[in-house]
């Protein structure tokens, strides 16, 4: 682009679409009558000449040059993965829309690559992020009035070859069992499991009537197999002493062949909590999470980062729950990694006091 100053003498009477206004013009009033950004066709021509200005300051489109508007729908398009939107653009930023109700998935590789070309402005939510159905996930900008072609085509290509750079992973529906421990005392049970079926009803998911059991190896593993064989996906286990080396939910995994994945977090609070493997009778693997006594409704914890990621499909492997560190100190600030689970809540507002 070319920098011009323009006088009123100067303006031409016809259009010239290859100028463009780095200005916003406005009228006696203070109301913009010719945005920054405009081409200056006849009729952005015959507003600037009714109103008062002495200079204008406009840039020329050069071969080659993609003009914002164009350039930043191209951008948008190519960014947007599955179950993402294009939305309108609003003050030259294009919003990318949650199409669904999911998890946020960011290709940070991609979206760093696409914001090193000269021009370019992506920005989204952090990865992992529970969104609603509508809500902006992202926004794309092109910083000046136009850029390159080859700079633009150099976004799209690496956009593309990721089949976008901004996803949404849609929550599936989940049968989901849970195993409460009496040793919780019947208003905790009770709690627990007003508590776990709401926030599971959130996400789409249904919840199988629970088995209260006294916390016995053989009564617990009995438990686990009756809720597996009623269609439980994923087991929630309540009421657990993980530090316990012999705290008979143990001796349960051991009879069932299950293997824990990982034991502990590293995030707080929910720090004691666990995940493992079982197979079922069909052979498929379920996935359990044990939790201490008030892990399901003492406040947001780590559980409820983990439930989105199950409830999307995704496997919790020892690696990626490693990466629970970072971010893991989950301080009030931290409110907005939770899911909302009723409608007008603040993120990660308790259900239960």
């Amino acid at each position: 682009m070319k920098p011009y100053r323009l006088t009123r003498t100067e303006l031409a009477a016809d259009e010239s679409p290859q100028l463009v206004l780095a200005q916003d013009v406005r009228d006696a009033a203070g109301r913009i009558v010719a945005p920054k950004g405009s081409r200056l066709t006849s009729q952005i021509v015959e507003r600037l000449r009714t109103n008062d200005w002495s200079e204008l300051h406009a840039a020329a489109l050069e071969a080659g040059d993609v003009h914002e508007f164009e350039a930043g729908a191209r951008l948008a398009r190519a960014v947007a993965g599955r179950d993402v939107e294009v939305g309108a653009m609003t003050a030259g930023h294009w919003p990318l829309v949650a199409a669904v109700r999911g998890v946020v998935h960011v290709d940070v590789d991609a979206l760093r690559d696409v914001n090193a070309l000269p021009g370019i402005a992506l920005y989204t939510l952090f990865d992992g992020q529970v969104v609603e159905q509508k809500e902006t996930v992202a926004r794309g900008k092109i910083v000046p009035f136009a850029i390159p072609e080859d700079a633009l085509a150099s976004a799209e290509r690496i956009a593309r070859s990721r089949d976008g750079a901004v996803h949404v992973r849609r929550f599936i529906p989940f049968s989901v069992g849970a195993i409460i421990q009496e040793s919780l005392g019947d208003r905790a049970m009770t709690r627990a499991h007003a508590v776990l079926a709401e926030k599971l009803g959130w996400f789409g998911s249904t919840l199988l009537a629970p088995c209260f059991v006294s916390p016995r190896g053989t009564e617990l593993a009995q438990a686990l197999r009756a809720q597996m064989a009623q269609g439980a996906q994923i087991l929630v286990v309540a009421g657990s002493r993980p530090m316990d080396p012999l705290d008979p939910m143990y001796e349960a995994l051991d009879q069932i062949d299950a293997r824990i994945e990982r034991q502990g977090m590293p995030a707080h609070p929910g720090s004691l909590l666990w995940v493992g493997y079982a197979k079922a009778s069909d052979g498929e693997e379920r996935t359990i999470i044990g939790l201490p006594s008030c892990g399901l409704f003492s406040q947001a914890s780590v559980f409820d980062l983990l439930m989105p990621k199950l409830l999307t499909g995704e496997r919790l492997t020892n690696e990626s729950l490693a990466e629970l560190g970072h971010g893991g100190l989950l301080t009030r600030d931290m409110q907005f990694r939770f899911p909302p689970y009723r409608s007008g809540a603040r993120r990660g507002e308790v259900l239960e006091e």
